[in-house]
């Protein structure tokens, strides 16, 4: 698991220089959240709120993440991407799918077949722990 994670950094700083693993994660979830607080994330991740602070900081001085009011409460901050940020997700995403298949290049379906429900099964494993979605 060590090594697994050691190459997904790795290969996060491979795919666009601007965005790190953690970075590509925060921007992930509020691409599927559309948008939420800085306080979502860091429970979401189980962060401490300055961690995220400094995480966001860093997106919105890159352009990636903006502050918009919230609608119904406009004491509240809610985090978005901007365009820049969708479009550097997109082209990471994008590179990452590249890269996945190139690496997956002759394995048979039943072996995928079997990879797909092994990941599946692990990261709901891990989502009844975490107490999230998997």
């Amino acid at each position: 698991m060590t090594a697994f994670a050691r190459r997904a950094r790795a290969t996060a700083a491979r795919m666009h220089p601007e965005l790190s693993l953690v970075s590509f994660t925060l921007l992930s979830h509020l691409e599927y959240q559309g948008g939420c607080r800085a306080t979502d994330l860091a429970a979401h991740y189980t962060l401490d709120k300055s961690t995220i602070s400094r995480q966001v900081g860093a997106l919105e001085k890159a352009g990636l993440v903006e502050r918009r009011l919230a609608p119904t409460d406009h004491r509240v901050h809610v985090l978005h991407l901007t365009e820049r940020g969708v479009d550097v997700l997109a082209q990471v995403g994008n590179a990452r799918r590249v890269a996945f298949r190139e690496r997956l290049t002759g394995w048979e379906g039943p072996d995928l077949a079997r990879f797909a429900a092994y990941l599946l099964r692990y990261n709901e494993a891990a989502a009844a722990d975490d107490g999230g979605p998997a």
